[in-house]
């Protein structure tokens, strides 16, 4: 008993926490490699407020590229895109124009349901480690929006946000591996 009076407590606050985190839409996998390509899934886990969701659009970063969404049954894909800040050397080709904004709408996800939206890249293998990119994302309802959109200043934590923009943390390239 006198385990879980000493731990209890600091269990309530992990699950807290953890109830926390999962309140907003969030990326499936928050890290990967600089030059590697990347899937991402933005993870919806409810509407706005008891309203379903019936738009998600996110905003796709600078240093992310070559970017192709996956369509979801039901919904509308539509894709915008722009010319880069700069051009970008991939294995195929230099791009220097993508998709820059994806959106998935005519669909209803209600607020008691879960549900993902993906799509895949390559993370500019010129970004620095350790550095993390922000992809925006609005979540339209039938009433309401909610715009998980705002990205921390320098030196502070997005844990500290009311609305924090999905992240991903970039690693070092990972060292290929001779045959």
């Amino acid at each position: 008993m006198t385990f879980f009076r000493k731990t209890g407590p600091l269990a309530v606050m992990l699950m807290l926490a953890s109830a926390c985190a999962n309140a907003h839409v969030s990326l499936e996998t928050a890290q990967a490699p600089v030059g590697a390509s990347y899937k991402g899934v933005l993870r919806a886990p409810h509407g706005c407020g008891s309203s379903p969701t019936i738009r998600v659009r996110v905003r796709i970063p600078e240093g992310f590229v070559g970017v192709k969404p996956m369509p979801k049954a039901g919904w509308t894909l539509e894709t915008t895109r722009a010319p880069y800040g700069k051009a970008y050397a991939t294995p195929h080709a230099n791009l220097t124009e993508g998709v820059r904004e994806i959106s998935w709408s005519g669909g209803r996800l209600p607020s008691e349901w879960y549900d993902e939206f993906v799509f895949t890249g390559t993370i500019a293998a010129d970004i620095a480690p350790g550095s993390t990119l922000y992809f925006p994302v609005v979540q339209d309802c039938e009433t309401g929006t909610d715009r998980w959109i705002e990205i921390p200043a320098d030196g502070a934590s997005a844990h500290d946000l009311k609305a924090p923009a999905p992240g991903l943390l970039l690693l070092p390239a990972a060292q290929k591996r001779a045959h």
